[in-house]
């Protein structure tokens, strides 16, 4: 996390990790959601580097405890995911035809500022074309875990060493928003 908020940049991963030490900082509880992303996903955003791309991705997707949550806004209260951190799953968000693609240099860090983004095909999408909902590229749930260490000790992480190092220029390669 040190080197994310030295270097000012880092993937969507490490800068919600940064967020979720933010979070603990000011006292507020983070865990994480182990999702297995079909490999796929990162296609159109890195379509030369498709052979460092795994099958299978672990993704740690942060959630937040936040007492006085009502379930009818956040079915997962008083969880809150990231996704939800600027409105509820089932609250529309976003530009027109501004879901989530993964095709652009937006990182899906910098997308749950702009648009719901969606695991489980419960919110709804502004795009017509439904691109806030991810749950297609969802291979399994491996549940919660208190933090992303305790997921990634128990399923290890995705990409070898040297293809984190060398993936890192490209994808940390936008200023993080921190």
């Amino acid at each position: 996390m040190s080197q994310v908020l030295r270097l000012g940049r880092g993937s969507c991963s490490q800068r919600m990790a940064v967020l979720e030490a933010v979070a603990r900082a000011w006292g507020v509880p983070s865990r994480v959601r182990g999702l297995v992303v079909d490999g796929t996903f990162w296609y159109p955003r890195f379509p030369r580097m498709r052979r460092l791309i795994p099958d299978q991705v672990v993704l740690a997707w942060p959630e937040f405890r936040i007492e006085g949550l009502s379930r009818d806004d956040h079915t997962a209260a008083p969880w809150l995911p990231v996704s939800e951190l600027f409105g509820g799953a089932r609250e529309p968000r976003g530009r027109i035809g501004g879901g989530f693609t993964n095709a652009g240099p937006e990182t899906l860090f910098e997308a749950l500022s702009r648009t719901s983004v969606d695991w489980d095909g419960v919110a709804v999408c502004p795009a017509s074309d439904g691109s806030c909902d991810l749950s297609a590229y969802l291979l399994a749930d491996l549940g919660r875990f208190d933090s992303r260490d305790e997921l990634f000790a128990r399923y290890g992480q995705t990409l070898c060493g040297p293809a984190r190092l060398l993936a890192e220029p490209v994808l940390g390669r936008r200023a993080a928003g921190l």
